[in-house]
């Protein structure tokens, strides 16, 4: 945290609609910080089901798999865990697919605040992230 300078400081008065503004940013900004958490998430867990694709490659075809389903775990075949796999990978694209999609949006309408909330305040006003 700093102090402004004497040529930083800008003499403008809050308006109701401003704080409107701030605020709708600040929610939106909240709302992105928790989707980029679950993406990241979700891009991890993707990772971890590459990884067992490539495992599985090495697996005998006759050897039968523990497939995790819930709380419980089934035997099924090598070819039968690498289909359920594949299927899992194509959820969680789309499901990545659907969140930067939500990141996007929330970008513009932050951006579309910040041109006019940093025309108004200048640098009286700090809306990047640290």
């Amino acid at each position: 945290m700093r102090m402004l300078n004497q040529e930083e400081e800008v003499d403008a008065e809050v308006t109701w609609e401003d704080q409107q503004r701030i605020n709708s940013f600040s929610k939106l900004n909240a709302k992105y910080s928790d989707l980029e958490t679950t993406y990241e998430s979700k891009k991890q867990e993707k990772g971890f089901l590459d990884d067992l694709t490539e495992e599985l490659e090495l697996a005998d075809e006759d050897e039968l798999i523990k497939y995790k389903i819930g709380e419980a775990f089934i035997n099924i075949s090598v070819e039968q865990a690498q289909q359920r796999i594949e299927k899992d990978k194509e959820i969680l694209i789309q499901e990545l697919e659907q969140l930067q999609h939500e990141m996007n949006d929330l970008n513009g309408q932050m951006s579309q605040l910040k041109v006019h909330l940093y025309g108004k305040f200048g640098k009286a006003i700090n809306l990047e992230k640290d």
